[in-house]
């Protein structure tokens, strides 16, 4: 009887969830870089522990953990855009964290001011021209695209995805509501095509001279730029215009990171987040997938 209970005490143990090991912490990530995996490598290297990883798109993943409730493996969600860290806020997804080398680190505007996330990159949504057909043409705010100007000349992807749904946010804060939804309309009153594909869809679309002018993430163009043969030569064929120079400047949104409420790795969790905001990582965040860094004073 004893052995037999010894053995059923030693099989509970095998068979325990591995994210109750020491020195493994479980990450679910809705980024997928070539760069963040060489960072994970890194960061098992330099401290030992053991990164388990799951990716997949933002809404999935956070179905999964409030599935998963108090039992998650989860310890630290990545994902991209402020928009998806509030959602992630908003259904109790993370714990307050603090960490006074993540304050030191990331700028107050790019946190949330109970640690409840914390910004790891900075991304642009700038606006992608012809150099054949604008050749001139040096600035630009993201209003002008809504005038009669442009009709038929823009190219942007669909309003459900989130990067132009926290664009028009940005815009209701600095305009208003009214004002805001009459440049939605405007937007799409000057359509090229009707929206469709990426952000890499909308750079190839001006390149092909499909529009004039289009919405995109900085780093999809620098990606490009650094791609195959195809992709670097549609690049070759557009220039960046920053808007809004004259006033508020240009959009910029966030990736970031928190530790999961339920986290059973809460510290390899907190170490993991303040490694991704370390100087080392925030630099291999910049060359690696021409984001900014989140850090100042880093190039």
């Amino acid at each position: 009887m004893i052995r037999l209970l010894v053995f059923v005490l030693a099989l509970a143990a095998s068979s325990a969830s591995p994210a109750m090991a020491e020195g493994e912490v479980n990450v679910y990530s809705a980024r997928h870089y070539d760069t963040d995996d060489a960072l994970l490598r890194r960061f098992t290297e330099e401290t030992g522990i053991k990164v388990n990883i799951i990716e997949g798109k933002s809404d999935t993943l956070l179905a999964r953990i409030g599935q998963e409730g108090d039992l998650s493996p989860a310890d630290v969600f990545i994902t991209v855009d402020a928009g998806r860290l509030r959602q992630a806020e908003e259904n109790g997804i993370f714990q307050p964290t603090r960490s006074k080398q993540l304050e030191a680190q990331i700028p107050a505007s790019l946190r949330h001011p109970d640690g409840l996330w914390f910004g790891l990159t900075k991304r642009a949504r700038v606006l992608v021209v012809s150099k054949d057909r604008l050749p001139e043409l040096t600035t630009l705010n993201y209003e002008d695209l809504a005038s009669p100007e442009w009709k038929g000349r823009v190219l942007i992807r669909s309003s459900s995805n989130i990067y132009n749904q926290s664009l028009v946010a940005s815009i209701i804060e600095a305009a208003g509501p009214e004002k805001a939804e009459a440049w939605c309309r405007g937007i799409v009153g000057n359509l090229a095509r009707a929206p469709q594909g990426g952000d890499r869809d909308q750079i190839r679309g001006v390149a092909a001279g499909e529009g004039d002018v289009a919405v995109v993430n900085h780093y999809y163009l620098a990606r490009m730029i650094e791609g195959n043969e195809a992709d670097c030569e549609a690049a070759s064929k557009v220039r960046v215009v920053f808007p809004n120079q004259s006033d508020r400047g240009t959009h910029v949104n966030i990736s970031g990171a928190g530790v999961v409420k339920s986290a059973p790795n809460r510290e390899n969790a907190v170490r993991f987040i303040e490694f991704l905001a370390g100087n080392e990582a925030q630099a291999k965040f910049a060359s690696g997938n021409q984001e900014y860094p989140v850090v100042e004073g880093l190039e």
